[in-house]
Formats: C-alpha cells, sequence, structure tokens
C-alpha cells in the first residue's frame, strides 16, 4: 500500500504522540510519586482537547482539497429511515458492547486469565473486525490512505478520554508493557514507510505486523 505524505508525517506521529502521552498521564506512581496510578477526569479532559486539535488538522486539511477528482457512489435515504438506522446502529452498539464486556470478564473468570490479557485478545479483535473489514476492502481497491488512517485512529485521544471524563480509570503498572507495545507498533509502523519502497507498506512488512501482534499475546498468555 502506498500511503501519501501527509499520512507518514502527521497522521502516524499523531498518533504515536497518543500512545507516548497515555503513558506519561498513566504513570502517576512511577512520574509523581503517588500510592496508585488512574486515568483522571482531568486527564481525560486533555485527551479530548488533543482530539479536537487533530480535528481542526482534519477540517483544514480537507479544506485545502481543491477538488475531488474522483466521485464515490452512496445511497441516500429519506431523514426518518436515516435516524431510525442511526439509533438503530447506536443500540446496537451499546448492546453488543455490553455483551462483550460481560462475556470476556466471564471467560477470564473462567480461565483463570487476566481481564488485560482478555481484553487485548477477545475484546481487542472483536471490536476491531470492522476497522480490519474497512481497511482490506480498502486496500483492495487501491485507497491505502483510507487503509491507513483508518487503523492509525485515533482512540486513546477520544474514547480514552471519553471513557475517563464519565469515570475515571485506574491503572496497574504490569500493563506499562502495553503501552511500549502500542509506542512500538507506531514506531514500527512509521519505520515501514522508509523501508525499501518509500511511504509504502509491504506485504512482508503487514506480515511481520501480525507476528508482532502474535507475539504480544503470546507473552501475555505465558506471563503469570
Amino acid at each position: 500500500m502506498a500511503v501519501t505524505k501527509g499520512t507518514v508525517w502527521r497522521e502516524i506521529p499523531f498518533s504515536l504522540l497518543a500512545a507516548i502521552v497515555f503513558g506519561l498521564m498513566a504513570n502517576d506512581r512511577l512520574i509523581d510519586q503517588q500510592s496508585a496510578s488512574a486515568i483522571t477526569r482531568g486527564d481525560g479532559l486533555v485527551l479530548l482537547c488533543f482530539f479536537i486539535v487533530f480535528l481542526y488538522y482534519a477540517f483544514t486539511a480537507a479544506n485545502g482539497i481543491e477538488s475531488i477528482t474522483e466521485q464515490v457512489p452512496s445511497k441516500t435515504y429519506d431523514t426518518p429511515a436515516a435516524l431510525l438506522r442511526l439509533v438503530g446502529g447506536l443500540v446496537g452498539l451499546c448492546l453488543g458492547g455490553r455483551w462483550i464486556e460481560g462475556d470476556a470478564v466471564s471467560i477470564a473468570t473462567h480461565f483463570g486469565l487476566s481481564e488485560a490479557v482478555v481484553g487485548l485478545s477477545i475484546v481487542a479483535v472483536g471490536t476491531s473486525l470492522p476497522e480490519m473489514a474497512t481497511s482490506a476492502m480498502a486496500a483492495y481497491w487501491g485507497k491505502a490512505d483510507i487503509a491507513v488512517g483508518n487503523i492509525v485512529g485515533f482512540n486513546i485521544f477520544f474514547v480514552l478520554g471519553v471513557t475517563a471524563t464519565i469515570k475515571p480509570l485506574p491503572f496497574s503498572l504490569s500493563n506499562n508493557i502495553d503501552v511500549l507495545m502500542t509506542v512500538f507498533t507506531g514506531l514500527l509502523l512509521f519505520a515501514f514507510m522508509f523501508s525499501w519502497k518509500k511511504a509504502r507498506v509491504d506485504r512482508w512488512e503487514g506480515a511481520l505486523a501480525v507476528v508482532v501482534y502474535a507475539a504480544c499475546i503470546g507473552y501475555r498468555f505465558a506471563a503469570p
């Protein structure tokens, strides 16, 4: 997949920044020598501020596009039908999220696994299937920037920011391995842009990313 310069020098570094900011916010015990670590409501609001900055950049970049060279086919719905689909989708997401959470905890308890392991495997894969399908189709049709931008995403700034604002999240130091892996994969993706053919993700690099993920999950399952 060939990637544009904007994605290489802005979107990917911004995603890497999200992981670093999260790691700094989460480690109150290491940095401030506090008795416990947590993502507080204040941290959540700061994350949302970062997300607003990204939205401003995205809209500014979009306004800089002079013309649309290709029309994307779309299906039009009237307002009642669109609202019904929107509400139905939101209800489905809420119910699905609640069911996934409850079942994941049940699986972790039954097999004696930590919730972090289940979150990194079952929950992560389940919630990422839409993104994976979207990116796979985008790559197939030659829309590499959609594929990479969709994966890079900004779940830390928006999803974690909203979650922490609603309810502060305690953080265990044992989860720092996951934060470090997030930073490492961001650096790895950035490095992919300069290996062999620049600004391109090759098949062997995609396979390497899958191996890294499998190794991380294997380590988490094996760790006490």
